[in-house]
């Protein structure tokens, strides 16, 4: 085997790498946060549930031309699916991160406005003790 066979064995030009699984993080992130659900997202984007899945769980790599589609249906710049990825961070949420997603996407749903104006003041006087 030649050293350029051996590169490409080691390392295959398609695998998804920690850039990948970071943007896919994000990207899951925004649409919980915004309630939406991967079958609504794939609808929204295009594409089919099991590929909106393989993106958030970054095993398969993005194009410019769909995370820029992406970026437009969630509501934020491309660069957004890219801040915190120098940092030491994980990938993986911890349970009080999922939890306020969680909070969040429930939040989103209320359609009442006036309960969820109860709720942010009932946040905003349990914080405040």
């Amino acid at each position: 085997m030649t050293a350029n066979t051996e590169t490409k064995a080691a390392r295959p030009a398609n695998r998804a790498n920690d850039t990948d699984r970071h943007v896919g993080a994000r990207i899951r992130e925004r649409r919980i946060m915004l309630g939406l659900s991967q079958q609504q997202m794939a609808d929204l984007i295009g594409v089919t549930y099991q590929q909106a899945h393989k993106y958030e769980r970054g095993i398969n790599r993005i194009s410019a031309g769909r995370l820029y589609e992406i970026a437009q249906v969630l509501g934020v710049p491309v660069s957004y699916f890219f801040e915190g990825l120098n940092s030491e961070r994980s990938t993986d949420l911890t349970a009080r991160q999922r939890m306020c997603l969680e909070l969040a996407r429930n939040f989103a749903s209320i359609s009442n406005e006036k309960h969820q104006e109860a709720l942010s003041q009932l946040a905003r006087a349990l914080a405040a003790e």
